[in-house]
């Protein structure tokens, strides 16, 4: 259905990713900028205050019928769920507890993953610095679709089947482009999340446990909030790697739509990215941008020059050093 994607490769860059240089030079003009750096002492209590919610959740649905159990999994429990993924995110650049406290904020990323029903955290960790550190590198960033993907997914019916399977292929990749050792955190991990599927259904049934997981498969898959995984770092124009998105669904993302400025600035809590915006305007009112998520899953399964190979990727010199 619909023309196939006549792009049969990634976009083969031979230069360094912009962030590194952008950031020296913003931070010698603006030095204040360092300021902002640091936890945010806001972003445990409303963690704290989202996994109420889906624990709240969990108790309502239990007696509800299956046909309001899947309307509120996907208009409401998606959305939280999703929306826990990028607090796990926000902790995994030390922002609850600061990085003197890097334990804390390892465990407290557990208690974040329990309402989302899969281990995730303590492996998002290790292969998200990987992404930052070298981002678009050949073997070692996993936020890169594998050659299958680019291959196969390469018609609009294909892009759209794509999308919604997002969250299964974000779980298989690491373990085909760069596996690592299981680690004792992914062990902690996955030993108390399956404990704490276990107990729910235990004590409430089968129908949290679906809307629960069912949540976190929705939310990640065809969702207006999973636009973000293709506004970030997909090519839709040609040369530009990395995206900023300004539009309302910040609220309930931690503002990960300030890409350029995350990957600019990772140890700034998302909270203060929009400060970083404000200071340094020059450097991205110019740049790529994008209003709606919604517009941005619609243009990529449209467009038939875009496909899961619309990446920039780039060789990596010397050895690769990975936790």
């Amino acid at each position: 259905m619909g023309n196939r994607v006549a792009r049969e490769d990634y976009e083969w860059v031979y230069t360094e990713q912009p962030h590194a240089d952008r950031r020296k030079e913003i931070l010698a003009k603006y030095p204040q900028i360092k300021s902002l750096m640091g936890p945010d002492p806001r972003l445990k209590w409303i963690v704290v205050l989202m996994v109420a919610v889906q624990f709240c959740a969990f108790y309502l649905v239990k007696d509800l019928s299956w046909k309001w159990v899947l309307f509120w999994t996907y208009t409401f429990g998606s959305c939280i769920n999703h929306s826990m993924t990028l607090a796990i995110h926000e902790v995994s650049h030390n922002t609850a507890f600061g990085n003197s406290k890097a334990m804390w904020n390892r465990y407290f990323a557990m208690f974040a993953n329990l309402p989302i029903g899969l281990p995730y955290s303590a492996s998002f960790k290790r292969y998200h610095l990987d992404h930052h550190r070298y981002l678009g590198g050949d073997g070692v960033d996993v936020d890169i679709p594998t050659e299958l993907e680019g291959w196969f997914f390469c018609t609009r019916f294909r892009k759209f089947v794509w999308i919604i399977l997002q969250p299964l292929f974000y779980a298989i990749r690491p373990l085909c482009i760069n596996p690592k050792p299981i680690s004792q955190l992914e062990v902690t991990n996955v030993g108390v999340q399956l404990a704490f599927d276990l107990l729910l259904y235990w004590f409430w049934g089968a129908k949290p446990v679906v809307y629960m997981l069912a949540g976190s498969m929705l939310g990640m898959g065809l969702h207006p909030i999973s636009g973000h995984f293709i506004a970030e770092h997909y090519m839709f124009l040609k040369g530009h790697e990395t995206y900023s998105y300004y539009g309302s669904l910040n609220l309930l993302t931690f503002n990960v739509g300030y890409h350029n400025e995350h990957h600019d600035f990772p140890s700034i809590p998302g909270c203060r990215l929009p400060m970083v915006k404000k200071i340094a305007a020059e450097y991205y009112e110019d740049l790529p941008q994008y209003s709606s998520w919604i517009q941005v899953l619609y243009s990529f399964i449209m467009d038939d020059t875009l496909s899961p190979y619309s990446r920039i990727k780039r060789k990596l010199k010397g050895d690769v050093k990975q936790e």
